[in-house]
């Protein structure tokens, strides 16, 4: 295209929020000879009133363009078009009339981003919204002010239906989840079968599905067979529950998420830069997460001062751990493997231990 990075825009102070663009053809198009981007963090769960968002395009509209997008990818407020000298002036008035501030660009932590949460979802098992701010507020310089390899993001889902999809677009995904039994109503799930409640919260209710059935619609549908629906009663085998949600999202009424609750850590979801696409990989399968969240930065901390040793420029979280191996990054980060982590069966025929873990030393196959 037309568009170049002419050299390093930004505001004093920081290192990230605006995106150098030039026209290569100035003396053709003086108009936009420059047309910088700037990314506004967004509010958490993206909760605006008319008033701040009409504010908000009327100072676009005077300092910039006019043109923004609601949202990026990763969630920002994104200002499409503007110049050098009015970069000052628009970040004066986010930061001091808005209450914004701008948001991640470059090789440092990108705008955090969370779902709906607690403020409006029945299945939130942690406050996302007060987790994505106070990592928002406790990383500034790590958002501001690049210092990685390349780009690091977080995203907070409230629950395993993963609305934001933070496992397929996270450095590190948290999604909310519990360690204790489903909750079951037996006489709302007799109530579903008897065709008293309708089911999925009626989403599908435009169309007549015919009768409600309970074995087809739920029990064979749960992708590790854990329920059973027997003498009228639904039973479910916890221990082999992966928290896909199904159940619970087909009969809300009847069936609720357990009360110890806490988040499933997942690394290394990216789109194609180096390697291609991946899917994060589960690290830690469950961690309390309540204010303000020490446990949680001490493992971010540790993984970063290992990435930022250890990566190479434009590599992200998941390229690093696909180039050191899955059980060197667990080793590393003191965490235990689990099954669920296994991503092929092994076709290698040997195995290599370590001294202390065979008795007597040396390597054994």
């Amino acid at each position: 295209t037309h568009w170049k990075h002419g050299g390093i825009v930004g505001v004093f102070g920081y290192g990230g929020g605006v995106i150098g663009r030039y026209s290569d053809v100035p003396e053709k198009f003086p108009g936009v000879a420059h047309f910088h981007t700037i990314r506004v963090n967004q509010v958490a769960s993206k909760f605006y009133d008319t008033d701040f968002l009409r504010s908000l395009v009327d100072m676009w509209e005077y300092r910039g363009s006019g043109l923004l997008n609601l949202h990026g990818s990763t969630g920002d407020i994104v200002f499409l078009g503007t110049t050098t000298e009015q970069l000052e002036p628009i970040f004066y008035e986010l930061t001091h009339e808005f209450g914004q501030d701008l948001g991640g660009s470059g090789s440092n932590l990108r705008t955090p981003s969370c779902c709906v949460g607690k403020a409006r979802c029945e299945y939130a098992c942690i406050d996302t919204q007060d987790m994505c701010y106070e990592l928002t507020q406790f990383y500034q310089d790590e958002l501001h002010r690049p210092m990685f390899p390349y780009k690091f993001k977080f995203k907070f889902d409230g629950c395993p239906n993963g609305c934001v999809a933070s496992i397929a677009r996270s450095d590190m995904s948290f999604i909310g989840t519990w360690r204790d039994d489903i909750r079951i109503d037996q006489e709302a799930v007799k109530a579903y079968v008897a065709g008293e409640i309708a089911p999925n919260a009626g989403a599908h209710g435009k169309r007549d599905w015919g009768k409600f059935d309970i074995q087809k619609e739920v029990i064979d549908l749960c992708p590790t067979g854990c329920m059973s629906y027997e003498d009228g009663e639904l039973k479910i085998n916890n221990a082999e529950c992966t928290r896909c949600m199904h159940c619970i999202n087909v009969m809300p009424r009847a069936l609720r998420p357990g009360k110890d609750t806490g988040v499933t850590i997942l690394c290394g979801a990216k789109a194609p830069i180096l390697e291609g696409a991946q899917m994060a990989t589960m690290i830690v399968p469950f961690m309390k997460a309540e204010p303000p969240y020490d446990n949680i930065k001490e493992l971010i901390e540790k993984i970063w001062d290992w990435w930022m040793e250890e990566g190479k420029n434009r590599e992200r979280l998941g390229e690093l751990i696909q180039r050191f191996s899955l059980p060197k990054f667990l080793e590393i980060m003191g965490l235990p493997p689990a099954p669920q982590m296994v991503k092929e069966p092994r076709s290698n025929p040997y195995i290599l231990w370590k001294e202390k873990d065979v008795p007597g030393g040396g390597s054994a196959a």
